[in-house]
């Protein structure tokens, strides 16, 4: 457990997460060393090592489960305090446990509090994967309850219960295998998905890696390709001054290579924009506002389409945020879906939210994107168009501005029944309810 501790903590110490979940791993660990300081002749320093691990690991494991289902007060005073006020009861067990000749743990009154703290643990992570919209959240929120909640159940009786009991209950034998369990599922997780960000560190989320090859990549081919084309236009124009006036074939083919190049740089640059490094300038605007003048922007070809428009707001939030960039994104998904019904149809788009989040959702009445296509959507130059002038940028740009925004980006769709692009930004954007 101890190296389970540090991979963690070296994976990513910035994050709270992380932090906490390698403290309550390091104080499990360290329940682990009381037979060994006992055989080494330090019976002080076992018993200090039992109360650590009953007391403390408790208290972690409810923190690390606070900060992983995002529940702690956004307040960093208030959030202080609640920490500390989560520490009483360690603090009072250590008040009322003897300490001469021997410590000793009163288990029966550390269960009182230690079992509600891993019940309320537990039950944190559960609500917490119940009520995931994002699907690329859910599944991590999954792993995390899997890994460590038959864990803290059998903790909780194998060791609380059952030494509250009887207290020379041997549970070793029991809770080693709920241990190896979460250990082993841990370390597949680590290697298949991801487990609280140490994937990330190894590698790269694959979408966000390719962003920003295609940025780096477009970058260069531009730049490149408008030197070159610069040098071609110059030819050009130095090869039609020699021509004779009367060959007007040669002039024809020369003013073809000339509208190709135009015609080449264009393209680039187009692609370039669309993949080069976003900076956001976020300032306070309604965030219905910036919709409908998307919807304004969009309202001759939605019409020319046939396409019928319908934008429920239940709630106006103003939020921090770039409404260029925003813009542009929400555009985008509005030309998808008009796309997408080729023979008109009803736009839906959709203003609400939840506790954690402000949902936008664009939603179309076409024909929908297969299943085994649905995980490729992002993915920079993938389209399930075939028209020539559609790059496949549209989505991954959306995609790239909501992750700067703090937000994220969620695609479903039925086959027959459309498609639906949820835009989630987060609360701590907003500034007030309208």
């Amino acid at each position: 457990m101890s190296a389970a501790s540090a991979v963690l903590l070296l994976a990513n110490p910035r994050g709270g997460a992380n932090r906490w979940a390698a403290f309550f791993l390091a104080c499990a660990a360290v329940g682990g060393l009381e037979g060994t300081l006992r055989e080494a002749g330090l019976p002080r320093i076992a018993d200090a090592a039992v109360y650590v691990n009953q007391t403390w690991t408790p208290y972690g494991i409810l923190a690390f489960s606070l900060t992983h289902a995002e529940k702690w007060p956004k307040r960093r005073r208030t959030r202080a305090l609640l920490q500390a006020a989560l520490l009483i009861p360690a603090a009072a067990t250590l008040a009322v446990t003897p300490l001469e000749p021997a410590i000793r743990v009163d288990f029966g009154l550390l269960l009182c509090w230690v079992g509600p703290y891993y019940a309320a643990s537990c039950w944190v992570l559960l609500r917490a994967l119940l009520t995931e919209a994002d699907p690329r959240r859910r599944r991590g929120r999954l792993l995390t309850t899997l890994i460590i909640v038959p864990t803290v159940l059998a903790a909780l009786a194998f060791i609380n219960v059952a030494r509250a009991i009887e207290p020379d209950f041997d549970f070793f034998a029991y809770i080693s295998v709920f241990v190896i369990y979460s250990l082993a599922m841990a370390l597949l997780c680590v290697f298949m998905y991801g487990f609280l960000g140490v994937k990330l560190r190894l590698e790269r989320d694959p979408l966000d890696a390719t962003m920003e090859a295609v940025s780096s990549g477009t970058t260069m081919l531009n730049h490149t390709i408008k030197n070159e084309i610069g040098k071609i236009s110059l030819s050009t124009l130095n090869l039609g001054h020699r021509l004779p006036d009367a060959d007007d074939e040669a002039r024809q083919h020369l003013a073809i290579i000339s509208q190709s190049s135009a015609h080449l740089l264009d393209m680039v640059t187009r692609i370039h924009g669309r993949t080069k490094a976003i900076v956001l300038r976020e300032q306070p605007h309604a965030l219905e506002a910036v919709v409908r003048d998307c919807l304004a922007r969009c309202a001759d070809e939605l019409e020319a389409r046939g396409i019928a428009v319908s934008f429920g707001v239940l709630e106006r939030p103003v939020l921090t945020l770039d409404a260029v960039h925003v813009r542009e994104a929400v555009g985008n998904l509005i030309a998808n879906a008009a796309e997408a019904m080729e023979r008109g149809g009803r736009l839906r788009l959709t203003l609400e939210g939840n506790k954690r989040h402000v949902l936008l959702t664009v939603a179309d009445d076409g024909p929908g994107i297969p299943k085994e296509l649905q995980r490729r959507v992002l993915e920079p130059f993938f389209s399930t168009k075939s028209r020539t002038d559609n790059y496949g940028l549209g989505l991954s740009y959306a995609y790239n501005v909501m992750l700067l925004s703090g937000g994220t980006l969620a695609v479903s769709s039925e086959p027959g029944r459309g498609a639906r692009v949820t835009l989630a930004f987060p609360r701590k954007k907003q500034l007030r309810k309208e």
